[in-house]
């Protein structure tokens, strides 16, 4: 009988490094040319973020979140383990990896028999597991599941883009791989089969922002590319989903995979620290399971937040508010200087065994 498990989860590439780079974004933008140098000084910060560079610097915010993350990944994890999926689905966004100048989809379901990633391979830096540089990770896909999906997607009113491999030539964008990583934080092997499910979350930054930094170094384009799709769309697709995957004959994950605002994208904050107040907003509706207003937001409100990304939890909340159901537990590890807050939820199916 088919059942579904939803789980929402980050994928912060500053939980993959060292507590000592875990500021490597905040130190970034305060060496970007387009910074006013004002805001260089942290005495013209927030107080909540001056508060928490002082226990950065002095060596204690870092473990501190990382610990706080690591707990929902666990309680995620745990789900997971209880639930033990057929194989899991991933909405995840890319930033200039697989989708490039060449083509940019709004969505794509990946089929894929196998995919080898190097997951390391953009900073080369120490890792938080000491593994080397040129780990290779091999997953394997789920391709019966990928082309039931992409189906059942174009047969309810979604042209829906397919593939059966990767274009990216480390494998796995990191929206996937180092949710992976993270949901095996401590290293016990995650082994089900994956279907990675492409959403096109940076819409009008996707090539002139090169993967979200070329503004922050000054070498991005000033004209927009094409919206990406809209949050009505993401909704859509997530409810379509669930009920395709309701009528299949596996038991399936549902993951949606990014951190919410972010601080190198909310201009307004001049790109130093993240939207929190509108986070705590979106936080208490997920918690309350006030979910179907998400599909009103506009490019401009999620952009205006930095919450690009949050496209991906949007296709998780279509699906679970078709399932009608609720989430049994939400955490949000808060942060000014770590980029992004981490935010994690579990959407148990009826019955089932719980990670609470």
């Amino acid at each position: 009988m088919a059942e579904i498990l939803g789980l929402g989860v980050t994928h912060s590439p500053l939980l993959l490094g060292s507590d000592a780079r875990m500021a490597g974004i905040t130190e970034r933008v305060l060496q970007s040319p387009g910074l006013p140098n004002r805001m260089r000084d942290p005495a013209n910060w927030p107080l909540g973020m001056q508060a928490e560079w002082a226990e950065h610097l002095a060596g204690r915010a870092a473990p501190a979140h990382r610990s706080r993350a690591l707990d929902g990944f666990r309680r995620a994890r745990a789900a997971l383990d209880a639930f033990d999926p057929d194989f899991v689905v991933i909405f995840g966004d890319d930033q200039y990896e697989n989708f490039r100048e060449d083509g940019v989809a709004p969505f794509c379901v990946f089929a894929l028999d196998e995919v080898e990633s190097r997951p390391y391979h953009r900073s080369g830096a120490a890792n938080a597991w000491g593994e080397p540089a040129d780990t290779v990770v091999r997953t394997k896909g789920h391709p019966a599941g990928g082309r039931y999906l992409a189906g059942a997607l174009v047969e309810q009113g979604f042209d829906m883009t397919w593939a059966y491999r990767m274009r990216h030539e480390h494998g796995l964008p990191h929206a996937f791989i180092n949710a992976m990583l993270l949901l095996d934080y401590d290293r016990r092997g995650l082994p089900w089969p994956v279907v990675p499910f492409h959403v096109n979350c940076y819409g009008s930054s996707t090539i002139s922002k090169k993967g979200a930094f070329a503004h922050i170094e000054g070498t991005g384009s000033e004209i927009p590319d094409p919206p990406g799709p809209t949050a009505a769309r993401c909704f859509g697709v997530g409810a379509a989903t669930a009920r395709a995957l309701a009528s299949s004959p596996w038991r399936v994950a549902l993951i949606a995979s990014s951190s919410w605002s972010h601080s190198f994208l909310t201009g307004k904050n001049h790109y130093l620290w993240p939207d929190l107040d509108s986070d705590r907003i979106r936080l208490e509706e997920l918690r309350d399971g006030r979910l179907s207003g998400w599909k009103d937001f506009s490019a401009a409100q999620l952009e205006d937040a930095g919450q690009q990304e949050l496209l991906n939890w949007v296709c998780l909340a279509g699906a679970m508010d078709a399932l009608g159901r609720k989430p049994g537990f939400v955490d949000m590890a808060e942060t000014y200087i770590y980029a992004a807050p981490k935010v994690f939820a579990v959407f148990n199916p009826p019955m089932a065994k719980t990670a609470e």
